[in-house]
């Protein structure tokens, strides 16, 4: 390691910490303590019309979504183009999409704080709210998919007359498991990690004369009080989260994985499922935080917190995490055609070239749209993180965030390749068919975007999206008698 230099400007109140460590332009700028908590606080203000404005947006994607939820209760499943032999359709597409979102939250808090990655500290709690808010858009495709939520209770196991628990045998039980154990998780790692920093809210609520969110404040707070007991008990049980949430991880996507590998579907039944999924939704679960944190950095003007050293870094985790996918894709192609079954060799044949037909646009004029759906999974995972490679692409915060949208497209498109494609074509011709997704489909998944980034906005004026006391950590502690200006 180099040597860390600091540098003091009294006029802005700041310290510099230059740490080279070889590599020229490695530079973090934290702040002063009262400078820190002004700041954050600020964000927390009477919002402005933009952001009612982008709020409003939001809300309207929702109400979409709500309404065609509507429809399709009052009228039936049938009303989705869900029909044999495409049993799972968007849904499920939606369901494994937001699962992998919820990723990138858990790998920045938990992995990478036991790896102490220092860049994590401005940008894990906007990750971690993420990760609760994409399991909570994950957990109702289950429940939409049904058909009947309201028996959603028959799903639940529990013992019959007989002590026999029969739903048991379903494996997409362990989904159930899963998922729950990950929300809880993920939603107490979450909490812990906002109690120092309700505290100071709490403390600036009492001191405005705010006596109700003072005593909210003080309720999330927990009595906290900063001694050094309490520090110490605070930092060794979110050790002890980070500990257990890293296996989560892996393990979630992992079950998901296996709901596909454990059938016997061409296209499915593989061993590399399990580290493909993984890889995939921490692939798209740092995009998605790049696609969210880049334009509040810009609002907000952070550049002093999420600095460019941050974005680079999570930009190279995105590059190293698009090579493990990439090769996923080469591997998949490789095991269909070395397995020797004509069965896996034909559904990797028509993924990419071949003769099913989807989506009438115009009369006659038909898209093949499961082909789309690959060679837009190619483009967007494999070829547009390239650029990446390059220092100027990184600096660029335009590109980056263009990178990320497009990350995010493709992986929702391959998560649609995998579901659609391999179920339009089994082994037997004459179950072959067609999936035509319609408008209340396309609608209640414009719906759970805006159910996520709804939850995030409002979010990102309740709470700091930022650990407040994580960037002091960064910074020189303030001197109880500090020496006088000549």
């Amino acid at each position: 390691m180099g040597v860390i230099t600091y540098d003091y400007n009294a006029a802005e109140g700041r310290v510099v910490i230059d740490e080279h460590k070889g590599h020229p332009g490695i530079e973090s700028t934290t702040y002063s303590y009262a400078k820190i908590n002004d700041e954050m606080l600020a964000m927390l203000e009477i919002p402005r019309p933009s952001y009612l404005l982008l709020l409003l947006g939001f809300l309207s994607a929702l109400g979409l979504g709500a309404l065609c939820l509507s429809i399709q209760v009052d009228v039936g499943i049938g009303y989705s183009g869900i029909s044999h032999p495409i049993g799972w359709g968007f849904y499920i597409t939606n369901f494994v999409f937001w699962i992998g979102i919820g990723h990138a939250g858990t790998l920045i808090s938990a992995v990478f704080y036991l790896t102490r990655a220092p860049w994590r500290t401005a940008i894990y709690r906007a990750a971690e709210a993420m990760t609760v808010f994409g399991v909570m858009t994950a957990g109702l495709f289950p429940l939409l998919h049904t058909g009947r939520p309201w028996l959603a209770y028959w799903l639940i196991p529990y013992p019959n007359e007989r002590m026999l628990w029969v739903n048991f045998k379903s494996p997409l039980l362990w989904d159930v498991f899963a998922v729950t154990t990950y929300l809880t998780v993920s939603v107490l790692f979450f909490m812990l990690g906002l109690i120092p920093d309700m505290a100071i809210l709490r403390d600036e609520a009492f001191r405005k004369g705010q006596k109700l969110k003072g005593m909210l404040y003080t309720l999330m707070a927990l009595n906290w009080r900063g001694t050094n007991h309490q520090w110490v008990h605070y930092m060794r049980g979110y050790l002890i989260f980070a500990a257990l949430a890293t296996p989560l991880v892996f393990s979630v996507h992992s079950i998901v994985s296996w709901d596909f590998a454990m059938s016997s579907v061409p296209g499915w039944h593989t061993t590399i499922f399990a580290p493909y999924f993984v890889a995939g939704a921490i692939f798209s679960g740092l995009a998605m935080v790049m696609t969210v944190l880049i334009p509040v950095r810009v609002v907000f003007g952070l550049e002093g917190y999420i600095t460019d050293h941050v974005i680079q870094s999570v930009c190279k985790v995105i590059l190293f995490t698009s090579f493990i996918v990439g090769y996923a894709y080469g591997t998949e192609f490789f095991i269909g055609y070395y397995s020797g079954s004509p069965y896996e060799r034909a559904i990797f044949y028509y993924r990419p070239f071949g003769e099913m037909q989807s989506w009438t646009l115009l009369g006659d004029n038909q898209i093949n749209f499961p082909q789309i759906a690959f060679w837009l999974m190619v483009f967007c995972n494999v070829i547009s993180p390239i650029p990446l490679w390059r220092w100027k692409v990184r600096n660029n915060l335009i590109a980056v965030w263009i990178i990320c949208v497009l990350i995010n497209v493709g992986m929702w498109f391959e998560r649609f390749n995998i579901v659609g494609s391999s179920l339009q074509h089994e082994y037997v011709p004459a179950a072959w068919g067609e999936y035509w997704p319609t408008i209340v489909e396309t609608g209640i998944t414009i719906g759970s975007f805006g159910f996520f980034f709804t939850l995030f906005t409002l979010f990102a004026k309740a709470l700091p999206p930022m650990a407040i006391t994580e960037l002091k950590e960064n910074t020189e502690p303030p001197l109880q008698n500090p020496p006088k200006e000549h």
